[in-house]
């Protein structure tokens, strides 16, 4: 087929490279604009383009790809198929109509579940024991298209943010391969989601990292498996910001107020939360290197009955 990839970050490089192994001809490359990162301000390819200039794909890197003068130009290549994932910007029905037979998402989630930014995180952060890849037929709306795939993925009890990134990411490639063998076959179902079972998500920011000692252990352990890797989980120690990118969660009875440095050793920094004991196991203090908490306590003195505090 011939393939319009609409796609910017590192999970959507992938499917490209799927495409591009199962032989279908990939006519464009659509992807965000280069953005200026570190002092130098020097522009930096977006993680798509750069896979597709290596494989010698035209690239195109709109600024409102909805605009009349970008749809009109977008028309000329005359796709079978538009594949969009993780594009970052709203596809308009004129898009949506241009392909032979339609545009499909890769979206990392059971949908209606999950529904928008971030369902990656999201899913850590909830504790859910499974998630997935949906591939949709995409319409209007934002991720309330026709169900034509899903594949199930159970999380590991240790699954953070950037490990479930990497396991969904080649889900959704090999998925959306066969997908499209469907679509081009005939062979392939469109299921309407249930919309009363539609849960929405929303961007992550830094500032939900701060931990509020108030939760319990095992709600704050999950949002730091579910930050990591950014933006990670914080706490203030002293005067000092404290990444927390382990934990572990012991059923111990209530001993103090939540917050609260019950012992620091070799096995971790045990702290009271509202519900249950956090043993944090890897840290990191602000200025310092990510290290094992039994690493950090061999240079620096943690006491116990002082409190961990939000930033």
């Amino acid at each position: 087929m011939k393939v319009m990839f609409m796609g910017t970050p590192d999970f959507a490089v992938g499917t490209l490279e799927e495409i591009i192994k199962a032989g279908h001809e990939v006519v464009l490359v659509v992807s965000q604009p280069d953005k200026a990162v570190g002092r130098s301000k020097a522009l930096k390819y977006t993680p798509v383009k750069a896979c597709a200039l290596e494989h010698g794909l035209e690239v195109y890197q709109p600024e409102r790809v909805k605009s009349p003068e970008c749809v009109e130009y977008l028309k000329t290549f005359e796709p079978d198929l538009i594949v969009v994932e993780a594009f970052g910007q709203i596809i308009s029905k004129e898009i949506l109509e241009l392909p032979k037979y339609c545009c499909i998402n890769v979206h990392a989630s059971l949908l209606p579940k999950y529904r928008g930014a971030s369902p990656i995180q999201w899913a850590v952060i909830n504790g859910d024991e499974e998630t997935g890849v949906t591939i949709q037929r995409m319409d209007e709306g934002v991720d309330t298209g026709d169900i034509i795939a899903t594949e199930t993925v159970t999380l590991a009890k240790d699954e953070t943010a950037g490990s479930l990134f990497d396991r969904l990411a080649e889900v959704g490639a090999k998925l959306c391969v066969k997908t499209m063998e469907a679509i081009e076959n005939g062979t392939a179902t469109f299921t309407p989601q249930d919309s009363s079972k539609a849960t929405h998500t929303g961007k992550i920011h830094k500032e939900m990292g701060n931990i509020d000692w108030n939760g319990s252990a095992k709600q704050i352990e999950c949002l730091i498996r579910g930050l990591n890797p950014w933006p990670s989980a914080y706490t203030k120690l002293g005067d000092k910001s404290l990444k927390i990118w382990k934990a572990e969660v012991l059923p111990d009875e209530k001993k103090a107020a939540p917050g609260c440095i019950l012992s620091a050793g070799k096995e971790g920094i045990k702290v009271q939360t509202g519900d249950g004991i956090l043993s944090l196991t890897e840290i990191q203090l602000e200025g310092k290197k990510r290290m094992s908490t039994e690493a950090f306590l061999n240079g620096y003195t943690v006491e116990t009955g002082t409190y961990f505090k939000k930033c």
